[in-house]
């Protein structure tokens, strides 16, 4: 009985081998977003807060809107401030007044009689 040797054709083997090898992964990007994220939460909840300059000056107010340079400061007694980025040393939320003090009246002792 004659076998008929099946050998694999080399050429076809070398194109699929630089098909695999161009197809490489893609790095993860090294955008997260999380900034954006950020400033939409608070915007969204008017939270109070702090913004710290480079030189140490502190301002107070809830950010309006942002871009990618610059956020909108509104202050409920001065007037609206628009930041460059590049100027903040960073910024905090401010405790809500009106959360700390419905929280103080609820932890009171219950009077005895």
């Amino acid at each position: 009985m004659n076998r008929k040797l099946i050998r694999p054709n080399l050429g076809e083997i070398k194109e699929k081998m630089n098909r695999e090898s161009s197809k490489k992964k893609s790095h993860p990007s090294f955008e997260t977003y999380a900034e954006n994220y950020y400033y939409l939460k608070q915007m969204n909840r008017k939270t109070p807060m702090a913004v710290v300059f480079k030189d140490g000056e502190r301002v107070e107010g809830h950010i309006e809107w942002y871009d990618k340079n610059c956020i909108k400061v509104n202050r409920s007694n001065a007037p609206n401030l628009l930041v460059y980025k590049s100027s903040l040393k960073y910024l905090y939320k401010l405790k809500d007044s009106k959360k700390s003090n419905s929280s103080k009246k609820s932890r009171g002792r219950p009077k005895s009689q």
